[in-house]
């Protein structure tokens, strides 16, 4: 694939970031694009590996290799069919992708992995500029009537897939936009929202019907959505946050991440708030150390924190991993993000112990370091450390820690839909049904808390199961 001994002459490049003191006064992207020559000759580097483990690093099974030959010949547009073929929205994936597929190059063993990421996200730019994208419109109508129940990745996925076999497809919102947690969960400058509405103008030309602003379970009644409709996906995301039990919980200038991240994508977008949580001139501690911890930090610096620390009560992953024991799985491995390069304190192996405030505000957080070590059964075991206590100033405590399961008030409660284990509804990988006749579950809901990439998957997934389920059989891909 691509330039046979590419790989030997030519060194991996990737995109480059905006300088920090630039890109921390807004909110736009700041990701600088290879140009189209730079892109060609990255392709280049894609090697007849025999085996491509990439095509499993993949959650959705991207055939990445096959478009990496054709960016080489310079064919965008083949490439665009390619990448179109497992992936509805190769600009989300482009953008907010951990790139999985990266690790399992057989590049990455040599750690010049081929730059895939920034190779899929500029076939489907270069798409978008020259309007090689349109709307697929079906030849023919089933007649049946399919509602989906938010609107995040899978419900995204879902929705496009089942019109384009021809079903009317509503799909409902609870929120004023569309979009789910990409939307109000992921900051403009990691993801600028037209990249959602531009693909939602496609897929509302393709039939697709959105009405925002109704919440099932809460503002429309669930079980009429089984009277009115021939199948319903329930795609409505993980949104039950993981809260910290301790004293002081309760104090002002404590909150959920996504209750300050929603907030000011609002206001970026153009919304007018009252009492907007914000972190300007506050020391901020944001608890918990993934994707949305950072996505406070990076917030947090953009609005003028005086200091932003994060803590992670897990230990300090090493700095390289052991790639004869990893590869091509994804490695646990230190990873800094491009919002903690931009200033941020971080700690590993700590432990909330209570929160201090004076007047009702929060003023201090108060931890301990932890060790973790394996029982006789090899299981991890924290203890905390004697004498190891510290504290921090906190105007402003983001808890970061997760998501447990969906919100099972309103809609499931409603609809009596059993969970499994974990809390998540229960329902397989294969026929995507739920305990509720006609009534189908797919992504983040389904399989917990994950990435959009797994988002995107589900969805094209469970809208071939839903299309067998209507019609008896069903072309469209998993």
């Amino acid at each position: 694939m691509g330039k046979t001994t590419g790989f030997l002459e030519i060194s991996r490049y990737d995109r480059q970031y905006a300088p920090v003191a630039d890109r921390i006064q807004g909110y736009q992207e700041f990701v600088i694009p290879l140009t189209e020559d730079e892109v060609i000759q990255q392709a280049a580097r894609c090697m007849d590996c025999g085996i491509p483990y990439c095509h499993n690093g993949c959650p959705i099974n991207n055939i990445i290799p096959d478009w990496n030959d054709l960016v080489y010949h310079n064919d965008f547009k083949a490439a665009l069919e390619v990448l179109h073929s497992t992936n509805n929205f190769p600009e989300f994936t482009g953008r907010i992708c951990p790139a999985p597929c990266e690790a399992a190059c057989t590049l990455n063993l040599t750690d010049e992995p081929v730059t895939i990421k920034t190779i899929e996200y500029t076939i489907v730019e270069k798409a978008w500029e020259n309007g090689w994208i349109k709307p697929e419109i079906p030849k023919h109508r089933t007649g049946k009537q399919v509602a989906i129940v938010g609107s995040g990745p899978a419900g995204l996925a879902s929705a496009q897939q089942l019109a384009r076999a021809g079903h009317e497809v509503v799909v409902y919102e609870k929120n004023d936009r569309i979009g789910g947690l990409m939307r109000y969960g992921i900051p403009n400058f990691k993801m600028d929202k037209q990249v959602i509405d531009r693909r939602m103008a496609q897929m509302q030309a393709e039939g697709v019907k959105f009405y925002p602003n109704t919440h099932i379970g809460v503002t429309k009644s669930a079980k009429d959505l089984l009277n009115q409709f021939d199948a319903v996906l329930l795609t409505g995301g993980s949104e039950k946050p993981r809260d910290l039990a301790v004293d002081g919980r309760d104090l002002n200038g404590v909150h959920f991440a996504l209750e300050f991240l929603s907030q000011q994508t609002r206001v970026v977008l153009g919304d007018q708030l009252e009492n907007q949580i914000t972190a300007t001139n506050k020391h901020v501690v944001v608890i918990g150390g993934g994707d949305t911890g950072s996505d406070c930090i990076g917030t947090s610096i953009r609005q003028g924190a005086t200091s932003v620390t994060q803590l992670e009560i897990l230990p300090k992953p090493p700095e390289k991993e052991n790639k004869e024991l990893t590869w091509p799985n994804w490695p646990h491995k230190l990873r800094t993000s491009s919002s903690q390069e931009e200033g941020c304190e971080r700690y590993w192996s700590v432990s909330t112990k209570f929160l201090e405030g004076e007047n009702g505000q929060v003023t201090k957080v108060h931890l301990v370091r932890v060790d973790w070590q394996k029982d006789d059964n090899g299981r991890w075991q924290m203890s905390e450390i004697p004498g190891s206590e510290f504290e921090l100033k906190a105007d402003l405590v983001l808890l970061a820690m997760g998501f447990m399961h969906p919100v099972y008030e309103g809609m499931l409660e409603e609809l009596g839909i059993a969970v499994d284990g974990r809390g998540n509804v229960q329902a397989d990988d294969k026929n995507y049904k739920t305990s509720v006749d006609k009534v189908f579950a797919a992504g983040d809901m389904r399989r917990g808390q994950s990435l959009v990439v797994w988002a995107i998957r589900e969805g094209r997934q469970a809208a071939r199961a839903v299309d067998e389920y209507l019609m008896g059989s069903s072309e469209l891909p998993r």
